[in-house]
């Protein structure tokens, strides 16, 4: 069951990504030859107009083939011989659908069981929140200059960025502010460092607070990938951390299983909870600068805006090539090192 719910959830995800490119294609008048969903052969395909629409038979990825894209074209409606700044939103349009994804998921969420409010429930005992005289009901407003709307915010900054440092706190009690610094404390059972507090408030609030809140629920998605990737680079998180596909499908599996006894609803917001995750994430790591991503298309897009001229299209198929092979074999790595998660 988790496996046919994650390819569901794959499926939906990659085919808006794809849907994204496939209208500003339309709308810019390039070609599209296919769109299709997952990879390898065709197993339903309809031709209508310029288009062919088809189903492939691995149930994972998609694409929108358009006309020029890969290859050098004379025609019209060819990819290449539109302005660079049509290419740039067409380019561009796969990850912005992404977050317009998670946007409309989080409003779906947050109507249904409302925001998790950094607002303190809980002071454990013995840790520098105590010491550092926060209480119960407090509101977290910032931490180190980072501003909180979100407890998930709270507790990623104060756990994962902080680390051994000192954490400048602000936060609200009685319509007040108040600054502090807390110094956070190993906690030997977690081996995290912690300031000692913890949150299960939610709030519902009216249209207007759910599509603010909303927001918030996708700006942090996308900050916390881009913050991971800097813990990433920085050795903070080790590359064997890493998950993949059967990772994710793994967690998806264990969500269900937690949840499926509370019922279907239950179970159908968890899910819309993953994927705004999965959603946000893909649209960031596909504007990442990286060759063969969309991000990688848009960098070589704008030096020939910059420039005026494009790169030659044969060293810019070379380093997406070069992108292509190194993405492939950290996809094998990632295979593996979920495999061996698993099962060891």
């Amino acid at each position: 069951m988790k496996i046919i719910i994650a390819i569901l959830m794959f499926s939906f995800i990659i085919l808006v990504h794809e849907f994204g490119h496939f209208i500003l294609a339309k709308k810019n008048g390039i070609v599209v030859n296919e769109f299709c969903l997952g990879l390898g052969p065709t197993l339903v395909g309809v031709q209508k107009g310029e288009t062919k629409y088809s189903i492939k038979l691995l149930p994972f990825g998609g694409a929108c083939i358009m006309l020029g894209e890969d290859e050098e074209s004379v025609l019209e409606g060819a990819f290449n011989q539109k302005s660079v700044w049509a290419r740039i939103s067409v380019v561009l349009a796969g990850p912005v659908f992404n977050f317009v994804l998670a946007f409309v998921l989080a409003i779906i969420l947050l109507s249904n069981i409302g925001y998790d409010a950094p607002v303190i429930s809980e002071i454990i005992e013995g840790f520098p929140a105590q010491e550092a005289g926060l209480q119960k009901g407090d509101r977290i407003v910032k931490i180190n200059d980072k501003d909180i709307h979100l407890y998930r915010e709270a507790l990623f900054y104060s756990q994962f960025m902080s680390t051994d440092k000192e954490t400048k706190l602000v936060y609200e009690r009685d319509g007040k502010r108040y600054e502090t610094s807390i110094m956070p404390k190993l906690d030997k059972k977690s081996g995290r460092y912690l300031l000692g507090y913890s949150s299960g408030v939610r709030v519902k609030g009216n249209p207007l607070t759910t599509l603010k809140y909303s927001a918030y629920e996708v700006k942090y998605n996308i900050c916390t990938t881009i913050d991971s990737l800097k813990l990433l680079v920085g050795g903070k998180v080790k590359v064997n951390q890493l998950s993949g596909p059967v990772g994710i499908v793994d967690m998806i599996g264990d969500s269900y299983d937690a949840t499926k006894e509370s019922g279907a609803f239950s179970v159908w917001l968890t899910m819309i909870n993953i994927s705004i995750f999965l959603t946000a994430n893909l649209g960031v790591m596909n504007l990442l600068p990286i060759p063969a991503l969309d991000g990688g298309r848009l960098v070589f897009l704008l030096i020939e805006a910059i420039r005026g001229k494009r790169v030659p299209e044969s060293k810019e198929g070379m380093v997406h090539l070069v992108g292509m092979v190194l993405l492939m074999g950290l996809m094998v790595f990632v295979l593996f090192n979920d495999i061996r998660k698993i099962f060891f």
